[in-house]
């Protein structure tokens, strides 16, 4: 039945009987994309590194968290950019770590694709698992690195909570605490 085209309930109904979006045109929002949009933008990151022979080390970085326009990999993808603000040292007694860097990051359902890992230079995967609507744990493993991330926003999203532990062939090597402050809102998306 087709109903006139002055009927209250015409324009409805065609819309229910034209052909939908393709797939690939249509994003749902999940919790976790969500989760993710809220961390947008620079962050002031004052790190305290914890390790295994008992040095303990302070590096102060800049954080930032962009997202693209268009996801070229997965659900939605993103790009971290982060560089010392002031090192203390740091790099000279760590030379492992890189003070700068680049790495992009796809959502692909509850994992995390990494152009580059965490302790080395090489891609990862993290499985995500949400604790509320403000916290999540990355659980990542490669090569001999097992590591557990807890990242949760804290008061509005103005801060962010990290806590990182990195277990090395089955030894903790590695403990961290991560306070962070947004220093800046997140910008335009980045087309790729």
């Amino acid at each position: 039945m087709t109903l006139p085209t002055d009927h209250p309930f015409a324009e409805r109904a065609s819309l229910l009987r034209s052909d939908p979006l393709p797939a690939s045109r249509i994003q749902l929002d999940s919790s976790l994309r969500r989760w993710f949009s809220r961390n947008l933008g620079l962050w002031r990151s004052r790190r305290l590194y914890f390790f295994a022979d008992g040095e303990a080390l302070r590096v102060d970085m800049m954080l930032r968290v962009e997202s693209f326009s268009e996801p070229i990999e997965g659900e939605a993808a993103y790009r971290f950019t982060w560089w010392p603000e002031e090192d203390f040292q740091f790099f000279e007694k760590q030379p492992r770590y890189v003070p700068t860097g680049t790495m992009e990051a796809y959502l692909c359902g509850h994992q995390l694709r990494r152009s580059r890992s965490y302790l080395c230079g090489s891609p990862s995967k993290s499985q995500i698992r949400q604790v509320d609507e403000h916290e999540l744990i990355f659980e990542s493993h490669y090569q001999e690195w097992d590591i557990l991330e807890h990242i949760r926003l804290v008061d509005q999203d103005r801060y962010r909570a990290r806590s990182i532990y990195s277990w090395k062939d089955g030894a903790l090597e590695l403990a961290e605490t991560h306070h962070e402050i947004r220093v800046e809102e997140a910008g335009a998306a980045i087309r790729a």
